[in-house]
């Protein structure tokens, strides 16, 4: 089993290229970065925090690193035109010399559509959009020119150079609703969710089922999990942790414990687990050494 970092997007660009060069010499498998403009509220209200830009953060994830595979965790089709996405994945996989993963979702977050006046359109509409922009984009990373004439989307002709390193740059696609697992299991290479052990055996189940429906092979695509991680032998730190509106995202408990919750998720044929930072500590070297004790503690028995 693979394991990979994901800060915080509010953390600092030092922050982040730090992680990035403890990552790619400790043996980690990829950094992963949040594409969102704004901190989530779950409405439209807002709340002020700094939020990094993520196809600024990822080029310089690509200069300050040589191993580990780089990408966003997910680029909202409801945010970016294709072409903007295909070409600066396109770029930043020859600036990684064949390191990067085009993450890509539907788009959910509420305030950041309002407050920047981006319509977020009522689900079924947003994922016809997703599954015009998810083949648009395979198509210019791809071939030598792209023709599309969609509902969304009409291209015409259209160039994608250079083209990236990789024979075929791989798009992940984090999504549990059915159509959306359709789509994925039709046009993207790997797969994303959240969840604990439980949650995330019920929605790769759904994703096999999907799979099966469209005649792909589920074993031929990667998946990957992420769930928050809390290190603690103190039995009521792990309860409250539970306890919490991410208690079925969330594994806690002694080290024994984790890795034997980690171990169910290679059980059930995820590929990768992602370690979110939000739990990890209060300050920048408190998250780099939990970091660092995951990964040599922990991960090293996976």
């Amino acid at each position: 089993m693979k394991f990979s970092v994901w800060p915080n997007p509010s953390r600092s660009p030092q922050e982040v290229l730090d992680l990035a060069r403890m990552a790619d010499d400790d043996g980690w498998y990829c950094l992963w970065y949040a594409d969102h403009y704004m901190p989530n509220t779950g409405d439209e209200s807002f709340k002020p925090g700094d939020v990094h830009e993520c196809w600024s953060i990822l080029p310089a994830v690509a200069a300050v690193t040589s191993r580990i595979r780089l990408g966003p965790l997910v680029a909202p089709t409801s945010v970016h035109h294709p072409a903007l996405l295909a070409n600066r994945a396109g770029t930043i996989d020859q600036m990684s010399n064949g390191r990067f993963v085009l993450g890509l979702g539907a788009g959910w977050q509420i305030n950041e559509h309002a407050a920047y006046g981006i319509e977020l359109e009522a689900p079924g509409a947003r994922v016809s959009r997703f599954e015009e922009s998810i083949q648009i984009v395979r198509s210019l990373l791809d071939h030598e020119r792209t023709s599309f004439d969609g509902d969304f989307y009409t291209f015409t002709d259209a160039p994608c150079d250079p083209k990236p390193v990789q024979p075929k740059l791989p798009i992940l696609v984090g999504t549990g609703s059915p159509r959306m697992l359709r789509i994925t299991a039709r046009h993207a290479q790997q797969w994303n969710t959240w969840g604990a052990p439980d949650l995330a055996a019920d929605r790769r189940r759904d994703f096999v089922d999907a799979c099966e429906s469209v005649g792909t092979d589920p074993a031929s695509m990667h998946t990957s999990v992420q769930a928050l991680i809390v290190m603690t032998d103190d039995a009521s730190v792990a309860e409250q942790a539970l306890a919490g509106p991410m208690g079925d995202r969330t594994i806690a408990g002694s080290d024994a414990h984790i890795v034997e919750q980690l171990g169910r998720y290679a059980a059930n044929g995820f590929d990768e687990f992602i370690l979110f930072d939000g739990t990890l500590g209060a300050t920048h070297d408190e998250r780099l050494d939990a970091y660092r004790r995951f990964h040599t503690d922990l991960a090293a028995q996976l």
